[in-house]
């Protein structure tokens, strides 16, 4: 009986982990981005990945969490690349959303992502789901619909980027599966991050000059006037790794269901969560809008559990 209570104590704290950093990441991107003047979300993302790079490194080859996967072959490596650059897509295109969209709407497009990886996996790899399933999608594109019209923030850039952000998480799960899906190709996703990361950085590092030119010149004044940035910044990147490595432990732990079910409730709770915060306005069709969009990716989960 104690051993079940430390596993059961032990995987509680795993969840609430991974809910604090998968919230916390997000207010605070939606914080930097909107409360400082930071107005950099390719740097931003780059901090991200280079936080991952790190902590990645000393979580596997230091603290040995999970053995290290070596690269087999220069093929698998542009495999991972390609990742890397549609993941980088994905977290940039996401934390421009957040710039110009409150957190709440932001969630509920996020939300479609069940509706993009069904498209991209027809599409890929003619891969079909029961005609139930992906009706069951129906009401997940209504409900954001619905939720576009009666939201009083509504931005159309930041909702072009918001779905582009989308659309390239659901892709890259895709590319993931096909990609690395022979068993000498496999990496579990601690070591994928660890060998993403490095590359991300590197492919953010001259865009950020390009399109971001005059950050050290805004940042370094800002971090002066405002010494709490730096530490934000900090706590940012660092939660960022911690909801990648928590999200793992989760699934390892639990299973992947447990997963999706936590993660539809972890929407929900960060909606509330920042309306709090932020005191974005809300609407009353926003709210059924947003009610349906998750109604349907529950009802799409167990349909797809049921009807594989």
């Amino acid at each position: 009986m104690s051993s079940f209570k430390k596993q059961t104590v032990f995987i509680t704290s795993l969840i609430v982990l991974w809910y604090s950093s998968n919230i916390g990441v997000l207010l605070l991107n939606k914080y930097l981005l909107s409360n400082y003047g930071f107005t950099f979300p390719i740097f931003l993302t780059m901090c991200h990945m280079s936080a991952c790079a790190l902590l990645s490194y000393i979580c596997i080859a230091v603290f040995k969490i999970v053995p290290l996967q070596r690269i087999k072959s220069r093929t698998q490596f542009f495999k991972i690349a390609t990742l890397s650059i549609v993941f980088c897509g994905s977290v940039v295109g996401g934390n421009i959303s957040l710039r110009y969209l409150p957190v709440s709407f932001n969630q509920a497009v996020g939300a479609t992502t069940p509706f993009f990886t069904a498209v991209f996996a027809y599409l890929v790899s003619l891969k079909r789901e029961a005609w139930v399933t992906y009706g069951a999608l129906v009401p997940v594109v209504t409900g954001v619909v619905i939720a576009s019209g009666g939201e009083p923030g509504f931005h159309l850039f930041g909702f072009i980027m918001c779905i582009s952000a989308t659309a390239a998480r659901a892709f890259k799960s895709v590319l993931q599966g096909i990609l690395l899906s022979s068993e000498g190709e496999k990496l579990n996703s601690m070591n994928l991050m660890l060998y993403m990361s490095p590359v991300a950085v590197l492919f953010l590092l001259p865009v950020t000059v390009i399109m971001e030119p005059n950050v050290l010149d805004v940042i370094i004044p800002l971090g002066q006037k405002h010494w709490s940035m730096w530490l934000l910044l900090l706590m940012n990147s660092v939660m960022a790794y911690s909801a990648n490595l928590t999200n793992f432990l989760v699934t390892k732990h639990t299973s992947a269901l447990t997963l999706q079910v936590l993660g539809n409730a972890k929407g929900a709770v960060a909606v509330v969560i920042s309306i709090l915060l932020f005191r974005n306005p809300v609407t009353f069709v926003g709210i059924a809008g947003y009610s349906l969009t998750v109604m349907g990716v529950v009802l799409y989960g167990e349909t797809k559990r049921r009807f594989k």
